[in-house]
This record gives structure tokens, sequence and C-alpha cells, in this order.
């Protein structure tokens, strides 16, 4: 089969499509034939050898979409010729993967295999991270940065299906009436307008962010009391002074995460309940695929760039020929 490895640490050029060996699944796998990936931040970082560890020989891509053409023999919920959608480790910008079937989730009703791919990392990120960690409830207002990313977008789109209102900051005015045409009450220009200023009149009580650095301070001032400010990167760097007497004074609470680490049982356990509560908005078109554009399998660095230059709106994918 191809893939796309990385050869080394490194810029885009350091993805190289290859001939692997097709893979076969373990007892509680299946074997997915690959029709669509999708592009995620962290698949930089791992490209870069940010994470350290070995990544010369790796096949990066975190979510997938596609046919199921192998079970293994402790995997009873699939068949050969599903259609499903499914979170892995790695190995997504391949034309074949295996994964742990209990990551595995259906297509939802009225979507392609192909916008598929686009679920698996956004929509289990948003859910344990702003709706299980940060605990988001009806009627209750939330920010996001980086609203017209791909977990930008299906956090307005969740969150507004839910009964929350949502706010957002994104880089120009075109990726602003994304976010509002989606769902978002309101998006700020953070290029043009000072987020803090445009909502300090607001009740927030959670914010999630992938921006770190300055954000952070401006973030605990806007939270209300109780507020919970969650993170999932920090594009702006890591290192931040944090007023202690603001954090206990308001009662904050100030958490993060990162999904690739977490246990297999505990992702099985995510997928369980983001079928639950996630695929019925999809289903019923409250949810919809943003797809800003689509590359070969073949181009994936140039893929990659796109996705370095944040000029996109939503996600980007990697697609097979059927």
């Amino acid at each position: 089969m191809k893939a796309i490895a990385i050869t080394q640490p490194g810029g885009p050029e350091v993805l190289h499509l290859q001939e692997r060996p097709q893979p076969m699944p373990a007892a509680h796998e299946v074997l997915i034939k690959v029709r669509a990936s999708g592009l995620n931040r962290s698949d930089i970082g791992l490209r870069e050898g940010q994470y350290g560890g070995t990544v010369a020989g790796v096949v990066p891509g975190l979510e997938l979409a596609g046919e199921v053409v192998a079970v293994g023999s402790a995997a009873p919920r699939w068949r050969v010729g599903d259609k499903v959608c499914a979170l892995v480790n790695e190995g997504a910008y391949a034309e074949y993967a295996v994964v742990d079937a209990r990551h595995c989730l259906p297509i939802p009703a009225g979507w392609s295999v192909e916008d598929a791919a686009s679920l698996p990392e956004t929509t289990f990120t948003v859910w344990f991270n702003v709706f299980q960690t940060a605990g988001l409830q009806p009627g209750q207002t939330v920010l996001v940065h980086g609203g017209s990313s791909g977990i930008g977008l299906t956090l307005i789109q969740v969150a507004h299906a839910l009964g929350s209102r949502v706010l957002a900051t994104a880089g120009s005015a075109d990726k602003c009436r994304s976010c509002e045409q989606y769902g978002a009450a309101r998006c700020v220009n953070y290029k043009e307008e000072d987020f803090e200023a445009a909502f300090k009149d607001e009740s927030i009580q959670v914010i999630l962010d992938m921006v770190g650095g300055d954000y952070t301070a401006k973030n605990m001032r806007l939270l209300a009391p109780g507020g919970h400010l969650q993170y999932i990167n920090a594009m702006q760097g890591p290192q931040v002074e944090i007023n202690l007497f603001a954090l206990m004074m308001k009662q904050l609470v100030l958490s993060g995460s990162m999904l690739k680490p977490q246990s297999a049982d505990f992702k099985a356990a995510l997928a369980a309940a983001v079928e639950e509560h996630v695929w019925p908005l999809a289903a019923s078109g409250q949810l919809r695929p943003v797809i800003y554009q689509t590359f070969p399998l073949a181009e994936a660095a140039a893929a990659q760039q796109l996705l370095v230059s944040s000029a996109h709106i939503g996600k980007i994918l990697l697609v097979n020929e059927a």
C-alpha cells in the first residue's frame, strides 16, 4: 500500500510517499481501506519532532474514514463493507490502516465518507474538553479562540445546537462571518479588535483556548466567577504568568488536555459518549461538515503547508481514490 512517512524531523519536504506492507488487524482491531484522512495541528508538531522520540518512518494522521475490509475475531460490532470513521494514534495518511474497533463510529446519516474524515479528532476533542471537562451547560456562554478552525467550527455548531451561547475569535472578516454563519452569536477579528475589550460585558463560563501566551491573562479577566479555562494547545507559547490572587478570588479552574496520549479504554469510552451525544446532531444537520480543501494523498506536504498558513476555514483532507 501507499503511505506518507516522515523521513526525519523537519519541514513539509520530509514527508515522502512510500510503499508499505498492508497491515493486518489484531483480534480487537479492524482493517480500514482509507478513503480520506483529516489534517490536524498535532501532525505538524509530530513532523517537526516537537513531541520527542523517533519520528523517522512514522506515518502521521489521527483521523480517517473509509470501508472495513477485515475484522478481528474480537471486534463483533463491525462487518466487512461497513462505512466508518475512526480516531487513531497515527497512520491515517495511508491507503489502509488498522484501528481499535472501539474507536470506530458509523458514518452519520447524510454524510459522505470523505466528509466524515473531518469528524473524529474534532468531535472527540470538543466533547471531552468543553462538555465533559469544563462542564458547559445549556444557557451558559462559551468563548472559543480559533473559531474558524475545524475544532472551532465543531464547537460552535455543537454548543449552539445544545443550547449554549457561543462567542469566537478569528483572524479575518471572512473567518468571522463563517463562525457566525455556523452559530456563533458574535465573532471578533483579533487582528483588528481587542477581544478582551469586545467581550468585557459578557458573562463567560467556559473558554476553549489553543493560543496560550498573552491570551491567558485576558481569558482569566473575561471569565465569570467559577469559570473554566481549558487549553488544547499553546500556539503563542506555553510559558505564561498567572495571577494566583485573580484565580483564587474568582474561583477559576484552569486545565488542559492532549487526546493522543490517553489510553485505548479512555478513547473507547469517549467514542461511545460522542456517538450518543454528538452523532444525532450530525445526522439531523445541526452539525455540518466544513471542508476547505482536499488533496491527493501524494500531496500531503502541500496540504500541511496550507494548514500551517492558517488561510483555511474548517478542515483540510487527504483523499485516496475509491
